[in-house]
């Protein structure tokens, strides 16, 4: 079995006899220092009171104004964006932070996608432009039929009205003259029988010729008569039928041919319509192919960003702000950006402002001009004058943090040395000066007290304090102007005394003064309100 050391290895332990030593070493220390700042002060007492905690009332003149947070940014910035048509995945982006020239490299997205449609299109641009030559052959080719189809109705309208004029001059008159000239033969023909029949009687009577010589003439007679008589009949019906079918015939082939003619036309104009809009629609799709071709080769070289000009790379997901999200991921290699994407912001350095948060309470007091100074955290010793530049329309909440907070962003336009490399983001505080109280009584701040209703001071009085109503104006957190209640010389006390040092007191009804003093300072000067965590002195 192992046994245990009765001796103690802690040092604690071992040491625990000199702690009540060590903790009256420092009681004494402490005893001294009291001694030491006792015997300082009694040379300028008056009786138990430091007279570092008197002041003595005098006029003077002070600056009313309040600190408000923020963060400092650029008046003008430099956005770049996604100018690709589709979603850009970036292949390498400059470092946040960075200060690039003018030219230098921001972003080069990847360009494979890119590249592959470029190669696409080519083909494509190509099949449109052998379909481009192909309808033009077509419709020269069409052209060319069309005119000759159109030659060709010409001639047969040609023809027809020359077969229609040979009629008429020709044929017709031919025609017309062989009935009347059979009409006519037939007639005398069958005047010369009928006379030589009458002759022949009388030949027959006397024996000359035989019976059966007078019946052939007697026939020949007959067949005469019939001849004129289908002679007149063959001249009737030529002239009422046979000649106006004629001529309707001819007519009608001259009629026909040039109906013919317009159809012709009509469909060849049909055709030329719709050939050369094919063409037109062949050659625009060669036109849109080309554009769109223009634009990816265009979209390619934008592909590779460069800095417009010179200055500090900001990435968007840093910034706060309306419409970005605080929990925004910054771009790095393969981030996908949609197009016209904010990404990088460059800001103009030579224009910063500063944006402070002034509380609903204090916002009805800011104007714009109003002038500030405001303190960089990067240059907490050197004060940057400002005016303001205007006020945001609407509250920004406190968030989850702090919902009932309501906050206005106050713009301050600053006039920075150009030497002062200041950058956005920079938290900064700035003092914004409301007023400027001149040659009037001020105490400090710490010396007025308020019971009540009403704004009251301690003056010395013997070997205590008594109480004495003052009526308060303007302030600032470090003075308060003193309205009615004190004279130049009075002394005050700057700190609030003990209870057995107060001497008297005032009472509700011993007012020192009718009006109510905070509420008369509250309507002379609104704007400044004895809340020493908000208002400042320059």
């Amino acid at each position: 079995m192992i046994m245990k050391s009765t001796r103690s290895d802690n040092p604690r332990r071992r040491h625990g006899g000199s702690r009540p030593l060590l903790l009256v070493a420092v009681a004494v220390f402490l005893l001294s220092l009291v001694g030491v700042f006792w015997l300082t002060g009694s040379g300028d007492s008056e009786g138990d009171v430091v007279l570092d905690e008197i002041h003595t009332v005098e006029r003077g003149s002070f600056t009313v104004s309040f600190p408000a947070s923020g963060e400092l940014s650029s008046s003008e910035f430099v956005e770049i964006r996604n100018p690709l048509d589709t979603v850009g995945v970036v292949k390498s982006i400059v470092d946040e932070g960075t200060t690039v020239q003018e030219g230098d490299t921001l972003i080069q997205f990847n360009q494979d996608s890119l590249e592959d449609a470029i190669e696409k299109l080519e083909d494509q641009l190509t099949d449109a432009k052998n379909r481009v030559v192909d309808v033009e052959q077509n419709l020269e080719i069409g052209n060319s039929t069309r005119a000759s189809a159109l030659d060709k109705a010409n001639i047969n309208i040609e023809i027809a009205e020359l077969g229609l004029k040979a009629w008429e001059e020709g044929v017709d008159l031919q025609n017309l003259q062989k009935y009347q000239l059979a009409l006519e033969t037939a007639l005398i023909n069958s005047t010369r029988l009928e006379k030589r029949f009458e002759e022949a009687r009388g030949l027959v009577d006397n024996g000359f010729i035989s019976k059966d010589e007078f019946e052939m003439d007697r026939i020949r007679m007959i067949e005469a008569a019939a001849a004129v008589k289908q002679a007149e009949i063959a001249l009737d019906v030529y002239q009422k039928y046979t000649r106006k079918q004629d001529e309707k015939k001819w007519s009608s082939d001259v009629e026909q041919a040039i109906a013919e003619r317009s159809r012709v036309i009509q469909r060849h104009r049909a055709e030329l319509v719709s050939e050369t809009n094919t063409v037109e629609s062949a050659r625009n799709r060669v036109t849109k192919l080309e554009e769109r071709l223009v634009e990816l080769r265009s979209q390619l070289n934008m592909c590779h960003m460069t800095a417009p000009t010179t200055g500090m790379v900001v990435y968007k997901s840093s910034m706060s702000g309306e419409g970005r999200r605080r929990d925004e991921d910054p771009p790095m290699i393969g981030t996908h950006l949609s197009p016209n994407e904010l990404v990088i912001l460059i800001p103009s350095a030579d224009k910063m402002i500063a944006n402070l948060k002034v509380s609903e309470s204090r916002i009805a007091n800011i104007r714009p001009g109003m002038k500030t100074l405001v303190y960089s955290d990067a240059y907490p010793d050197t004060p940057i004058e400002g005016i303001v530049d205007g006020i945001s329309v609407m509250a920004e909440d406190g968030g989850w943090r702090d919902p009932q907070r309501r906050d206005y962003t106050v713009r301050i336009r600053l006039y920075q040395s150009p030497d002062m490399e200041l950058k956005p983001s920079m938290r900064c505080v700035g003092n914004i000066t409301l007023d400027r109280v001149e040659g009037a009584l001020s105490v400090p701040i710490q010396s007025v007290f308020r019971e009540g209703k009403y704004a009251f001071v301690y003056l010395p009085q013997g070997d205590g304090f008594v109480q004495r109503a003052v009526d308060v104006g303007r302030s600032s957190d470090i003075s308060v102007e003193i309205l009615d209640g004190l004279v130049q010389g009075d002394r005050v006390l700057l700190r609030e005394p003990k209870a057995f040092e107060v001497l008297s007191r005032l009472t509700d009804d011993e007012p020192a003064e009718e009006s109510d003093p905070f509420e008369d300072a509250d309507q002379r000067a609104a704007q400044t309100p004895m809340d020493s965590s908000e208002v400042v002195a320059q």
